[in-house]
């Protein structure tokens, strides 16, 4: 851009994205042991609406806060991944207040199906982090597992869902630990499973991975 005195020096603004991955993943920690909970016997069926309020109050909203940003980041596996728990949740919420406390719904074990395969999308391309990898994998098998309950294949399989869904709590807990002091320290502190540290790409303001 040229002024009276001459070209006049453009300025760029730039503002860094935080990795959104610790406040998603601390909010699956949450409502996947609250479900577990339930899943488990640890909390009475007639507390499930509990579950279902941390499932829309809590873990849907800050799943999706955090899925926008790994948009605006680029990063199309936080992106993807964070977006289909937020949406799985909040479907797990709306389906426990709207049916009967132990009760199972056919048409939710097929959507269960749907989800865990979509979920291994991403799980499939975060090779760069494989703790994130581990937390998508390990939801979708938790999705598996709970479509095979609400199809009709016994209340083992809800057993068993809760098992992993107590795994997939500590997992998630752990990746949201590893990924916030690697982001606070500027180094992975703790095992993440980055085959390369993480490098800024050409892009001003773009990191090459989350």
């Amino acid at each position: 851009m040229a002024g009276p005195d001459g070209p006049i020096p453009e300025r760029v603004a730039l503002r860094p994205l935080a990795n959104p991955l610790p406040v998603g993943f601390l909010a699956l920690a949450v409502v996947s042991t609250t479900y577990a909970g339930v899943q488990l016997g640890w909390l009475p069926t007639s507390q499930s609406r509990i579950a279902a309020y941390v499932a829309l109050g809590l873990a849907a909203p800050l799943q999706l806060v955090a899925a926008v940003m790994g948009f605006w980041g680029r990063d199309p596996v936080a992106a993807t991944g964070l977006s289909l728990q937020s949406g799985l949740w909040a479907l797990a919420g709306v389906v426990t207040l709207a049916t009967p406390p132990g009760s199972t719904v056919a048409a939710f074990g097929l959507v269960h199906v749907c989800l865990g395969l979509a979920l291994l999308v991403p799980a499939a391309n975060a090779t760069g982090k494989r703790v994130a990898m581990a937390v998508f994998a390990t939801t979708a098998t938790r999705c598996f597992l709970l479509a095979a309950y609400e199809l009709g294949a016994g209340p083992g399989w809800q057993t068993t869902a809760g098992i992993v869904g107590l795994f997939l709590g500590a997992l998630a807990w752990y990746a949201a630990l590893a990924f916030e002091l690697e982001a606070t320290h500027g180094r992975a502190v703790l095992p993440v499973g980055r085959p390369a540290p993480v490098t800024p790409q050409g892009q001003p303001g773009v990191r090459a991975r989350l």
